[in-house]
């Protein structure tokens, strides 16, 4: 899928549908906190949140104390909808609107967050550039907290074709300047109430 039709589609989504209505909202995001809690990075440390549009994971971390935060998104809408929640906590935020296969940072990160942004890349050439992206922007000894749809979940959502992964397969793709410390599994619940299985992967950049 070309990045125009890539916004295109997500623009759509957060047009059509409250945040509080997309099938990957959650109230709380437990399980990420969670893991990022466990990398140990400190609370001033730079942590980008891809594909993170209006989740209420920034909240959330602006609540535990990090205090240099990135949202990224390929949709505009999203990023908007997330900015006026927050409120004067936005200004403190840095907002990335951006394909993530086209994405330059400016800085290094600690910590990369992607929950359900890799397994929408069902193209060889976009995962590659993904990853690209990705050593571009963790610093070394970074950490990463990736979720993904797991083997035996769906093999659609919001439309669009994924990728089930489980740990072999994210290795493969992200390559061996990454080690695997921790895998966990989460079955998420949809606001219309379907069941998504969900495999969590924390690395550390070598």
């Amino acid at each position: 899928m070309k990045s125009s039709d890539r916004k295109e589609h997500w623009e759509k989504q957060y047009s059509d549908k409250s945040p509080s209505e997309v099938s990957w909202y959650q109230l709380e995001p437990t399980l990420s906190l969670r893991l990022i809690k466990e990398t140990g990075i400190e609370k001033d440390e730079y942590i980008i949140d891809v594909g993170g549009g209006a989740s209420n994971l920034v909240d959330h971390l602006h609540a535990a104390g990090y205090s240099r935060l990135a949202i990224l998104d390929i949709s505009k809408k999203s990023l908007e909808l997330a900015r006026q929640r927050l409120g004067t906590k936005a200004d403190n935020t840095e907002w990335l609107e951006a394909d993530i296969t086209e994405f330059l940072p400016e800085h290094l990160y600690a910590l990369w967050h992607d929950r359900a942004v890799f397994h929408f890349l069902t193209g060889k050439t976009d995962r590659i550039k993904y990853v690209q992206a990705l050593k571009k922007a963790v610093r070394p000894q970074g950490h990463v907290v990736l979720a993904a749809f797991a083997i035996g979940g769906p093999t659609k959502c919001s439309g669009l074709d994924i990728v089930q992964y489980d740990a072999s397969g994210l290795l493969y793709e992200l390559g061996e300047e990454f080690r695997l410390v921790e895998e966990a599994s989460e079955t998420h619940m949809t606001p219309t109430g379907k069941e998504q299985k969900f495999s969590y992967f924390r690395l550390i950049r070598r």
